[in-house]
């Protein structure tokens, strides 16, 4: 409200009618305006009031009054009283509506409010100076807070000669304002003058709040203080017209996070499509890989090698060469190399066997050179030297390479790797061995080299067989030989294998067979006594001249032995394929089952040869089970039948109560089948990851220390899985593991249909699971197999996790090169972790032995209190640990962009509302607190738990480094 507005009377309410007077009057400027005086000082006991008309509030808290007023010198005035007043009183009075009468309310200072009494600065006389001078005075009072609609104004004159020339309400606000990028509405001030508005920013459009909520603060004067926290230009958007616009990337410029920083110009060989562009896509041709940053050019494939030189002796190989003349712009360039054979008459080059060797390494050579050896003599090879680096995988073209053809020399065949026992009697053994690894041309002939365990090598014996068979007679009763074999080709003879024991039968160990082999006789020989007498001399002649390997007492009752290594009566895994026809194999291990006894009743699954079912086995006086069926499609190949048949000559040899029990074999019937006990639960993987965090500590040492006890089984018949993964392990009812599947077949087939196993020289290799030197060298050991279980270690306390995540198959390679391993699942006992690391040695002679591991597991489960130790991400740990999902939250401004990291941003704002706003408090959260911020999923609650414990392994290592 503003009095010198009025263009016409006042009308506001005095009492009584003889105090105050409306009359017109000038202000400073000589603008006629409406004024009240009054000046009855010549009567006592004054009480004159003047009323406002009602003024409404309009949402303030604090009211303002600017009074314009001047006042009579008493002294001046001849005769006054001594009652004459030079000051007034302001009041107010609140109402929700305009409800005042000439009576209402009262005229006293009980209903009204008083603000203050009102004093002049100065004072006129009637004279001065010759003349008649009126003073006026300003004076600027304030009261609240007020909360109703409404009030009204009073002037309280008790005796005074002044006029009050004019009179302004008013209420204080800040205005509408942007700051620090940010948008703050007109704010009113507070009821008190010192009181303090906050006002909320909202961010201008694109742009984003930085730590704190921004917050403006209204003082009592209708000013703005100094902003709290600010906003910033998100990514694609920079700041312009003094950082109240956020303007999104020109068309060839990006930026790529939230900040103050403008947008930079997008690197070489890159282009935006649009504007507000956050970072540059590549243009064809050239390519960004996954570790690169955004500001950095995009580079491409680098060109061939170049120059090679290759040095052949015998069958090994050194080849050089110098690096290409284009690096594609980048500086991680690698190399690997591809073996080819394309010997005569075996048509187009296929690629090497597993036999070949390559020093240092087939894949990710640093250095522009290799040894290469194991090659076959007399052969044509061709060796492909890609260049490969970090965008490699990115092109859709294959790596550039340069090729040389070279022909390896003449040279004596290798070793003889397997030999195994056909029979024995009481006077000879028949023994049979496989072709060398490396035959280096046609084999002439074997020669086997003899004599007994007891006495000097020099007292040997040497046999020749054009064949891989022979039968050595004349030996003693119950005694243990020892035998070496070698081959022989134009080139010479090769090295002898390694020294294998086998014993002749006792006199009393012969006749207990042919003891247990009358009554089968006499079972099947119904036809009269003649008939029977003439079938056991056969078969008494029979065995005494080591004739029918089906009368073999190899499977039951054979004593083998290896130098130093074997016990007497250990059985040694054998081979199928060492044998000429492999159907003899099948025979002689799997269990012919007629076809009538089984009966499919569901399909669960397919296989690489066909379906798997479950179904029934009811055998001729044996009670009804549950067993799992696989099926061989039709239209097979015989060498299809014959590698999904060697599956069962494989797991017919074994008996363990931790090894998948084969009941037997369909050969005669279609389809062919293999027969097996009934797992209830699957493979291990799907299992614990269909009951992720359902079992205890205990429970999941249990199932590790059953897998141990049948590999442990397995290594001590001298038999490598190749193939150790939670996959491959079945779970039953009662959650004993089992180790399974021993289709070895799959690394003999170049087929990468499979993303689990990466084909390389000729073969297919799951690279998560498999050690080093097996996979550089092909040395598939009961070392590598340990290795192997690690990895299944990991996946059992991780509930079935993918080792290394979504890493490609190379960059596991390189980082197992680096020494880096597997960090330890979230809730991981320390020692199971140290046993982990243990099994991935780098030297494989420093693995524990599966003995080993089962004795420690079983020490475990006895002191259940040496689990209870969680195992810290960097204590003790002498490997460098290795978890690319997780980033280096340093590298992060805000928790927000962590969150967008781990791809966990759909709990940003529960985490800013709960307080959780920098990385200091983030760190100490437990699992209460996560609970608390709405995270219920099991694997959301483990992502951030396992970022967490990261986040504080990296504060402790930059405080020990500040240290």
């Amino acid at each position: 409200m503003d009095s010198t507005t009025a263009t016409a009377e006042l009308g506001w309410t005095v009492h009584p009618p003889s105090g105050w007077e409306e009359v017109s009057g000038y202000d400073e400027n000589m603008n006629t305006i409406r004024t009240y005086q009054v000046c009855n000082v010549f009567e006592s006991s004054q009480n004159n009031w003047l009323r406002t008309k009602y003024i409404r509030r309009r949402g303030a808290h604090r009211i303002h009054v600017e009074m314009k007023f001047s006042v009579r010198d008493c002294s001046s005035i001849p005769n006054v009283p001594g009652s004459c007043k030079e000051t007034f009183n302001l009041y107010y009075y609140e109402s929700d509506f305009d409800s005042a009468t000439k009576t209402f309310p009262n005229w006293m200072e009980n209903p009204w409010m008083k603000v203050d009494t009102i004093a002049a600065d100065e004072s006129f006389s009637q004279v001065d100076l010759g003349g008649r001078v009126m003073k006026i005075n300003t004076e600027v009072r304030s009261f609240g807070p007020v909360s109703k609609n409404g009030f009204y104004l009073a002037f309280q004159d008790y005796g005074g000669c002044m006029s009050l020339i004019a009179v302004r309400v008013f209420y204080r606000k800040c205005p509408r304002v942007i700051q620090n990028g940010a948008v703050f509405q007109e704010t009113l001030s507070g009821a008190e003058s010192t009181s303090l508005v906050a006002a909320r920013g909202t961010c201008i459009t694109n742009a984003e709040e930085v730590d704190v909520p921004i917050k403006l603060y209204c003082n009592g004067d209708g000013e703005w203080l100094v902003p709290i926290g600010r906003c910033m230009c998100r990514a694609g958007y920079e700041s312009v017209e003094n950082g109240t616009v956020c303007r999104g990337c020109p068309s060839g410029t990006f930026k790529a996070s939230q900040g103050d920083e403008g947008c930079i110009h997008c690197p070489i060989n890159s282009r935006t499509t649009s504007e507000g562009a956050t970072n540059c896509v590549c243009r064809n041709g050239y390519y960004r890989a996954d570790a690169d940053p955004v500001d950095m050019p995009c580079t491409t494939i680098p060109s061939a090698p170049q120059a090679v030189i290759s040095s052949v002796n015998e069958t090994s190989l050194m080849l050089e060469w110098t690096p290409p003349r284009d690096l594609g712009g980048r500086e991680d360039l690698v190399y690997n190399i591809i073996c080819k054979s394309c010997g005569a008459g075996r048509g187009a080059c296929t690629r090497c066997g597993d036999n070949v060797q390559f020093a240092p390494r087939q894949l990710g050579l640093t250095e522009p050179r290799i040894y290469i050896s194991d090659l076959l003599a007399h052969t044509q090879y061709t060796f492909e030297i890609q260049a490969v680096n970090g965008v490699t995988d990115q092109s859709p073209f294959s790596p550039q390479f340069a090729s040389v053809n070279i022909t390896t020399n003449q040279a004596a065949p290798s070793a003889v790797s397997i030999m195994h026992q056909v029979s024995r009697t009481v006077d000879s053994i028949t023994l049979s061995w496989s072709q060398p690894d490396q035959p280096n041309g046609v084999i002439l002939d074997y020669e086997l080299q003899y004599y007994e365990k007891d006495l000097s090598e020099l007292n040997s014996t040497t046999v020749k067989s054009p064949t891989n068979t022979v039968t050595v007679q004349n030996l003693k009763a119950g005694t243990i030989y020892v035998f070496q074999v070698r081959a022989r080709t134009v080139a010479g003879y090769g090295r002898y294998s390694g020294k294998m024991y086998f014993q002749t039968m006792t006199e009393a160990e012969y006749q207990t067979s042919v003891q247990e082999k009358l009554p089968l006789i006499i079972g099947s020989s119904a036809a009269g006594l003649v008939f029977l007498i003439a079938v056991v001399i056969i078969i008494i002649v029979c065995n005494r001249r080591g004739f029918e390997r089906a009368d073999s007492e190899y499977t039951d009752k054979l004593q083998h032995y290896t130098s130093g290594h074997m016990t007497p009566g250990m059985k040694i895994y054998i081979d199928p394929f060492t044998y000429e026809d492999p159907n003899e194999a099948v025979r002689e291990f799997a269990k012919e089952i007629d076809i009538s006894c089984v009966k499919i009743e569901q399909v669960i699954g397919a296989g690489e040869f066909g379906e798997v079912c479950s179904g029934h086995l009811k055998l001729p006086g044996k009670r009804e089970i549950f067993v799992a069926i696989k099926t061989l499609k039709s239209g097979y190949t015989e060498k299809q039948r014959r590698d999904f048949l060697s599956e069962a000559s494989i797991m017919g040899q074994f008996d363990h109560p931790n090894v998948i029990h084969l009941e037997g074999v369909v050969t005669k019937s279609s389809p062919v089948m293999i027969i097996t006990e009934f797992m209830e639960n699957g493979s291990l993987d799907s299992f614990l990851r269909q009951n992720d965090g359902q079992f205890t500590v205990i429970q999941l040492v249990g199932m590790l220390r059953g897998i141990a006890a049948g590999m442990k089984y397995l290594a001590d018949m001298n038999y490598v899985h190749r193939d150790l993964a939670a996959r491959n392990i079945l779970v039953n009812s009662n959650l004993v593991c089992k180790v399974s599947d021993f289709g070895l077949s799959r690394f003999l087939e170049d087929d990468t249909s499979d993303p689990t196993y990466t084909s390389a020289l000729g073969g297919k290799i799951p690279i998560r699971w498999t050690a080093p030197e097996a996979i550089q060298y092909r040395k598939f050991t009961s070392a590598s197999d340990v290795w192997s279980y690690g990895i299944v270690m990991w996946e059992v306390m991780s509930y079935g996790e993918r080792p290394y995540w979504d890493m490609t198959n190379q960059d596991v390679i390189n980082a197992i090169e680096q020494d880096y391993r597997l960090p330890p699942p979230m809730d991981c006992p320390n020692a199971l972790h140290q046993l982990m690391l243990d099994c991935w040695q780098k030297d494989r002679n420093h693995r524990p032995k599966f003995g080993q591991i089962v004795n420690t597991l079983d020490k475990m489960i006895r002191n259940p209190n040496s689990l209870k130790a969680m195992a810290p991400l960097s204590s003790g740990i002498n490997l460098p640990l290795l978890d690319r999902t997780i980033p280096d939250y340093t590298s992060f401004n805000t928790v927000d962009e962590w969150l967008d990291a781990i791809k966990m941003s759909q709990y940003k704002e529960s985490f800013a509302s709960a307080g959780f706003t920098t990385f200091d408090i983030v760190s100490q959260m437990s699992v209460e607190d996560i609970l608390r911020v709405g995270v219920t999923l099991a694997g959301h609650q483990k992502k951030i738990l396992n970022s967490i414990q990261v986040m504080r392994a990296q504060m402790n290592q930059i405080q020990s480094v500040e240290v």
